[in-house]
């Protein structure tokens, strides 16, 4: 057990974890067991398509409620209010623009940068394991970054770093 995985999150992260948590082994799993008990009442389970359908459910609900413990034990606070702005870290918001041929574009991207239980690119959160985080953590405000995504080399600079 001492090699599980970390996983890097801010403390409002755990805590959704623990919330959504909580609320699969109260209530979610609490639903499909009663929608077991229902199926079984059809009577023959070997052709009981709602039967092995809440099962299937149960059974990925299941492997949920052990993903998020492991996440939760193996969990890594990160801070978001250290004042060391000066490189892209884990918990800071990074803001950059494109350059495209040789010339900044005008639209600039901001992603906070978390761990990946807490990614959600339609928040602007992107993972740490991702490309962009992977090529601008540890740089610095003003650097020209060279980053490799699945589309190909993208250049930006670094505005703002939060």
């Amino acid at each position: 057990m001492a090699n599980e995985k970390q996983y890097p999150m801010t403390a409002e992260g755990k805590r959704k974890l623990e919330e959504e948590l909580v609320k699969l082994e109260t209530e979610t799993r609490k639903e499909i067991v009663e929608r077991i008990k229902i199926a079984r009442d059809f009577g023959d389970l070997s052709e009981n398509a709602e039967y092995d359908s809440a099962k299937e459910e149960q059974a990925f609900l299941e492997g949920r409620i052990s993903t998020l413990k492991s996440m939760i034990r193996n969990a890594v606070i990160i801070s978001e209010d250290e004042t060391d702005n000066s490189v892209v870290s884990l918990g800071k918001t990074v803001t950059f623009v494109e350059i495209i041929n040789g010339k900044p574009s005008t639209e600039e991207e901001s992603y906070t940068i978390v761990g990946s239980a807490e990614a959600d690119p339609m928040e602007f959160r992107i993972s740490n394991e991702s490309p962009i985080a992977k090529g601008l953590l540890g740089r610095a405000e003003g650097e020209e970054v060279v980053v490799q995504t699945p589309g190909g080399e993208m250049k930006v600079k670094i505005l703002s770093i939060k």
